[in-house]
């Protein structure tokens, strides 16, 4: 595991454009480890764009990203990310273990095989996730909570210290959530580091002990209560008032 003192990931003045629109502007963020992380934020935040420029995914016009006080880059094999699902080609004709086992990857050489352990760890983290008995289905046959738990244990199969989920939530049944909130709270107890994008504001107390609030700039980070403010949400979320009779109903 990364040895950490205080902050996991360090931010500093990180700045991203997309085709000349400015989608984060100078964030400065400390991650410290073992906590879940909820990022929040209306559409159009910034929210995925942050995990992107952590993971070296996109360009960045200005900052520094450092990772448990190296630079980013040298840390990937550390860091894993469970994308949208709107970002998976569901067609490719890969089944559950493939998809799985894949996560072991960053720990080989190049052409270096796969082992009799890397497939045990494998089958560890299906049956964690609750899912063994799909091991030969190809993905596109599963639902949204089957696909879900797949990706999650391809997470856990590679044994990062660092999780990055965007959107795990979305589309997916009750008791797959559950299962994931328990899974990311087992995990924070090891020291794990966990960042997750999340929409919903009525839930985010229950799952997350600490919260960043992106609006295309930061306008809070910190533990739950204190960022879940009256205020922060209205300037997070603008207009959006409906959200803010939710949080106080």
């Amino acid at each position: 595991m990364i040895n950490m003192s205080e902050s996991v990931i360090s931010v500093r003045g990180l700045s991203v454009s997309y085709q000349q629109k400015r989608v984060l502007t100078n964030i400065f963020l400390n991650i410290e480890p073992g906590h879940i992380y909820g990022v929040l934020g209306p559409n159009g935040a910034g929210k995925s764009t942050l995990f992107k420029a952590i993971l070296g995914l996109t360009d960045i016009n200005a900052g520094e990203i450092r990772v448990a006080g190296q630079p980013a880059d040298e840390m990937y094999p550390r860091m894993v990310y469970v994308p949208q699902k709107n970002e998976v080609d569901w067609t490719f004709p890969a089944t559950v273990m493939d998809v799985v086992v894949m996560g072991r990857y960053p720990h080989k050489k190049i052409f270096q095989r796969l082992s009799t352990s890397d497939y045990e760890m494998a089958e560890n983290a299906l049956r964690e996730m609750g899912i063994l008995n799909l091991r030969d289905r190809q993905i596109g046959e599963l639902s949204g909570g089957q696909q879900q738990r797949v990706f999650l244990a391809r997470a856990l199969c590679q044994q990062a210290d660092i999780f990055f989920l965007d959107e795990p939530f979305v589309g997916i049944d009750i008791t797959t959530e559950e299962k994931i909130v328990q899974i990311l709270k087992r995990l924070a107890t090891e020291g794990k580091t966990l960042l997750v994008v999340h929409h919903d504001l009525g839930s985010a107390p229950d799952y997350f002990s600490r919260i960043i609030l992106l609006n295309q700039r930061l306008i809070a980070a910190g533990p739950t209560d204190a960022v879940l403010t009256p205020e922060n949400i209205a300037q997070a979320y603008g207009g959006q008032l409906t959200i803010l009779h939710k949080m106080n109903g």
